[in-house]
């Protein structure tokens, strides 16, 4: 299960933009990765076509596995781990384990 969602801030911890901070742009559950703005950018080389009329280099955000990052709190500003919390009217709340801050709003 992935504890990440769209518009969460996260914190790269592995790979070549470790320690980047940014938002998340869209989550792929099926491959548990996740695109992150600005990060991981790989070059695609593009032919010319009825969208695209000039070819060549087009740079592109490219998914990266969820394993590789982790959620900024809000009030901690650090990258923490969550835990699964069932609160009174909520089913399954994202909580802070450093500050117990609710991160779902």
């Amino acid at each position: 299960m992935l504890n990440i969602k769209k518009d969460d801030k996260v914190k790269v911890i592995a790979g070549k933009d470790k320690g980047k901070i940014s938002k998340v742009v869209k989550v792929i559950k099926k491959n548990n990765r996740i695109l992150v703005e600005n990060v991981n950018i790989v070059k695609r080389h593009t032919k010319p076509s009825a969208k695209n009329r000039q070819g060549g280099i087009v740079s592109v955000e490219a998914p990266i596995h969820a394993s590789n990052v982790m959620l900024m709190c809000n009030k901690c500003i650090k990258p923490v781990r969550i835990k699964m919390q069932n609160l009174e009217n909520e089913k399954n709340t994202r909580v802070c384990r450093k500050c117990n801050e609710i991160i779902d709003k």
